[in-house]
């Protein structure tokens, strides 16, 4: 017992008379210049250490310095590149020889980052751990362990605070300067196993906008160190920017993360999020442990406006001058990215108004495996009626291709074609469907290799802007010798009981060749071709009188029952102009004179 009373006292003298020294005899500031020349020679750069090394060694092993820079290279515009205003770091000494870590304070202050790219490419970067990195090429590899299996008795941080902390990045090349500020990163008292408190404050200003973020939550790191999970992170985005709808923009959210680090899996809950009047929650399942990580998405959205996340700009914009700008600088878009990531998502919008159409009840449900999207589902409601489609796009060469099948059912079609082409030209309940094919994502690509087939049909409507038989009549009246009938009708449209065909899209034409339209009062088929690539109409049309034209300001059986007469449409898909063949009423008057004489020298002569 003796032995080891004196053994302990021997080992605890040892113990302090090295203290006494490192903190009475040995000063570590003698070593600042040798550092400081270490940096020079490696680096070529200047540090500089203000303040003079604090060390503390029981009862806690411990170091506090400051005043801190590393200069950036020769001939940039800012001196320094690093600057630290304090750092403070202590570790409970004794815990140590236990695997039990207890820090009793770990402080950074004043941290300023200053980053420049000269016009010419150098950056603040240039120099740093050239060296070092040749050193590891050269130094023979290291064979794997294995799999890491370490683990702490016990991990006790009585706070860590990060403050004042500034990164300023320039780049001479584009002329642009953006700054990042963290205000503060807190956390509590922190222990293995337990949840601590969580904080930060963080704001950034870059060439077109301004963020001030805010956040704070609970965090907790298993024993085992293996599982990471956060919990009811309250997150206030404010952004800033001429971009933006009304100058700003407010984003919220609040969810909850759990990260397996031995699984690698990261599971997230959006509990809540909000931006511009837009609402939502759902889930995030992501296994990235995988060469190709698999995520797995479920959103639930409230209703969303598009139109009032555009800038006025954006809306007031015309068409044709973004077109030639879009065609002049087309590029194809690259989706060799759609390889990387396998995807499983399923979103429901509770309604969704964009270029002022308006749906409701959106389902999309879309797989994207190995660079091939597959939306195999996209339905809402829809004027009155309802949408079903289903897509796949595949992304794995350079120029994507793509295919589709849409249905639309008892949909309003003159309320359809207002609100998202502003045409005010058919009415009616319409059903419509169409499958086709195509490749490249360019718009004006996109019409013109767009290969497509379909059937339309549309009940109880109506043509608008036109009453043909109106111009019927009023042809007829002039070439009867009634100059003076040269009234309009009041109402400028023609009714119809139903209206079918079919159509097909190639080289950027939809041909429809065979129209054909019923109402009590007349019949149109016919044939021609719309140009979606500059909107022209070219349609053919043959009518023909049914019945009496009394139903639409006709007051007796007209005399050109059953006559064919040639109608036309042209001009464009907003502007169409609607016109009467007169020569064709000419032929048919004077056939109808010729027959009626026919008529009349028959039965003069008998019937002979």
């Amino acid at each position: 017992m003796k032995f080891l009373k004196w053994f302990l006292i021997t080992v605890l003298g040892l113990f302090l008379a090295v203290v006494v020294y490192v903190t009475v005899i040995f000063d570590p500031n003698d070593f600042k210049p040798q550092i400081v020349d270490l940096v020079k020679q490696e680096t070529g750069r200047e540090l500089k250490i203000g303040s003079d090394l604090s060390w503390t060694f029981f009862p806690s092993l411990g170091i506090e310095l400051g005043d801190i820079s590393l200069s950036n290279p020769s001939g940039f515009e800012n001196a320094s590149m690093i600057a630290v205003n304090q750092v403070v770091a202590e570790v409970a000494l004794m815990p140590l020889f236990k695997k039990e870590v207890e820090i009793s304070q770990l402080n950074l202050d004043g941290l300023t980052l200053t980053l420049e790219t000269q016009k010419d490419g150098r950056n603040s970067f240039d120099g740093l751990g050239d060296k070092q990195t040749a050193n590891n090429q050269t130094s023979s590899p290291v064979e794997d362990s294995g799999s890491s299996n370490a683990s702490l008795a016990k991990l006790d941080i009585g706070g860590i605070a990060i403050t004042n902390t500034k990164i300023t990045n320039i780049d001479h090349q584009s002329a642009t300067e953006q700054v990042f500020a963290l205000k503060e990163l807190t956390l509590g008292r922190f222990q293995l196993g337990q949840f601590a408190a969580l904080k930060y404050e963080f704001s950034a200003v870059l060439p077109d906008m301004e963020l001030m973020s805010q956040g704070q939550g609970q965090i907790k790191i298993a024993q085992d160190l293996n599982t990471v999970t956060i919990n009811e992170f309250v997150v206030k985005n404010q952004l800033k920017g001429a971009s933006l709808p009304n100058g700003q923009l407010q984003a919220d959210l609040n969810t909850s993360v759990v990260v397996a680090l031995d699984k690698q899996t990261m599971n997230l809950v959006l509990s809540s999020f909000s931006a511009a009047n837009i609402n939502a929650s759902g889930s995030l399942d992501v296994a990235y442990g995988k060469k190709v990580p698999n995520i797995v998405a479920k959103l639930e959205v409230g209703d969303v406006d598009l139109d009032a996340l555009l800038p006025a700009e954006s809306k007031n914009a015309t068409d044709k001058p973004q077109q030639t700008q879009s065609s002049a600088n087309a590029v194809e878009p690259d989706l060799t990215a759609m390889k990387s990531v396998n995807l499983d998502v399923d979103v429901r919008v509770k309604s969704v108004k964009v270029a002022n159409l308006r749906t409701q009840n959106w389902v999309m449900q879309l797989v994207m495996q190995g660079g091939v999207a597959n939306m195999k589902q996209l339905s809402a409601d829809l004027y009155g009626g309802k949408i079903a489609a289903s897509a796949k796009i595949d992304g794995r060469n350079k120029v994507a291709q793509y295919q589709f099948d849409k249905r639309l059912s008892n949909v309003d079609i003159r309320a359809l074609l207002i609100d998202m082409a502003e045409v005010d030209m058919l009415d009616g309940t319409a059903n419509f469907k169409v499958a086709g094919k195509g490749k490249s994502l360019l718009p004006d690509n996109l019409k013109k290799n767009l290969v497509a087939n379909g059937q339309f049909e549309i009940a109880d409507g109506a043509i608008h802007g036109v009453n043909i038989p109106q111009m019927i009549r009023q042809a007829k009246a002039k070439l009867s010798g009634d100059m003076s009938s040269g009234a309009g009708a009041t109402v400028q449209k023609t009714d119809f009981t139903s209206m079918t065909g079919s159509f097909n899209i190639a080289k950027g034409v939809v041909s429809n060749p065979d129209l054909d339209m019923s109402s009590p009062l007349i019949r149109l088929k016919g044939a021609g071709t719309a140009n979606i690539i500059n909107q022209a109409l070219d349609y053919k049309l043959t009518t023909s009188v049914v019945g009496s034209l009394e139903g639409q300001g006709g007051d007796q059986r007209d005399a050109l029952y059953g006559v064919e007469i040639p109608f036309a449409i042209k001009g464009t898909m907003t502007e169409p102009k609607f016109s009467l063949d007169t020569k064709a009423l000419l032929d048919s008057k004077l056939k109808e004179e010729t027959n009626k004489l026919k008529d009349s020298l028959f039965k003069k002569f008998g019937g002979l």
